[in-house]
């Protein structure tokens, strides 16, 4: 698992220098033939992350409702995120990290409700999900990349 983790923290840091390299108009631009926009996609892999790992852990997530519900799969950017917001996603985007190794290292994940991805990844572990959130993200990271080549 160190390396899972190890690949998790890397991946959070590429993301969170397009946090600190784009302005708020940037990060919330959605350039011509996109569906979504930079902060959308971090967003979303926050949200993912915790319905992945928690949710079908059985646990509670740590992130509020609201943030659910704005970045969860199937949702669209539906308006300027506000700098406010940028920086609690800034937040969760590490913080989440540490606070899922130590759950993870204390045992807490117990049970996993098995789930089929719309990539087609049959998950049946928390393992497995920390594995498969490092492949989601990394698909994020490029749709990221390409975004900002219009911003």
């Amino acid at each position: 698992m160190e390396t899972t983790f190890k690949i998790w923290e890397t991946n959070r840091q590429l993301y969170l220098k397009f946090l600190n390299s784009y302005t708020l108009e940037q990060l919330n631009k959605i350039p011509d033939g996109f569906s979504n926009n930079l902060i959308w996609n971090i967003g979303h892999i926050i949200v993912s992350q915790q319905g992945l790992v928690y949710r079908l852990s059985g646990l509670p997530s740590y992130i509020e409702e609201s943030l659910v519900e704005t970045y969860k799969n199937g949702s669209k950017p539906t308006g300027s995120t506000t700098a406010e917001e940028v920086d609690q996603l800034k937040d969760l985007l590490i913080s989440l990290i540490d606070t899922t190794k130590s759950d993870y290292q204390e045992g807490k994940f117990k049970t996993y409700h098995e789930y089929n991805t719309a990539t087609g990844f049959n998950l049946k572990s928390t393992k497995e999900a920390l594995e498969f959130n490092n492949y989601h993200e990394a698909l994020h990271l490029g749709f990221m990349m390409n975004i900002r080549k219009f911003i």
